[in-house]
């Protein structure tokens, strides 16, 4: 009987194994909207980390030394920890220690940034040039558009307040050429285009066909 328990044992584990894998499933998302739709996005470096013991597979807890925090003010104007699932089946992340500069996007629960694989992190030297002035600059200016995702052919904006984002019909997401380089704005009359220039965008101008 024994050998018997054991072996229902093992085949229940690895069932629940292949079952973890497949848990955390994330619809791809622009950095623009990830921003927008985040409590706290800080550019920091990892300096430690800390299983804590809570919850069924324990959490982790990163410290961090922020450099710099582009949005969260009000949430949290410092952030020395980030938290996340222990176990990457269960969306949590991992960062490397005294290694790399990450931007790290996350939400606020009970006084804690909790970040995760549905969260936009990305180590700071991958970041194109407009990403990093869509974070200083151009990502707030559309947090009151809307991103719609085209995943297939045809597909139109139905308000005037979205921009078409086709990077999912290549790219499959953020890795794509509107997510490296554009930022869909609020224009004249409330219309939204997307964005890319080295100035301020032109409050007169719209162009809907862009890219």
């Amino acid at each position: 009987m024994s050998g018997w328990l054991s072996l229902l044992l093992l085949l229940w584990s690895w069932s629940l194994s292949d079952l973890m894998v497949e848990a955390c499933t994330c619809v791809p998302i622009h950095p623009q909207d990830a921003f927008c739709n985040s409590d706290i996005v800080i550019r920091a470096k990892v300096v430690g980390k800390k299983l804590m013991k809570d919850g069924p597979f324990g959490t982790m807890r990163y410290t961090v030394k922020q450099t710099k925090m582009y949005r969260g003010f009000d949430k949290m104007p410092h952030v020395q920890y980030i938290y996340t699932e222990a176990s990457e089946s269960l969306c949590g992340v991992k960062l490397e220690v005294n290694k790399y500069q990450y931007l790290i996007t996350g939400r606020v629960y009970d006084g804690k940034v909790y970040t995760g694989l549905c969260n936009l992190y990305e180590k700071w030297d991958r970041l194109t040039l407009s990403q990093r002035k869509g974070l200083n600059h151009r990502y707030h200016l559309g947090c009151g558009c809307k991103i719609k995702s085209c995943y297939y052919l045809p597909c139109f904006v139905t308000s005037k307040n979205e921009c078409l984002w086709t990077d999912m019909l290549s790219n499959f997401g953020h890795s794509g050429y509107q997510s490296k380089h554009y930022a869909c704005i609020q224009q004249k009359e409330g219309y939204c285009s997307w964005y890319r220039g080295w100035a301020p965008p032109d409050k007169t101008i719209i162009n809907a066909t862009d890219p």
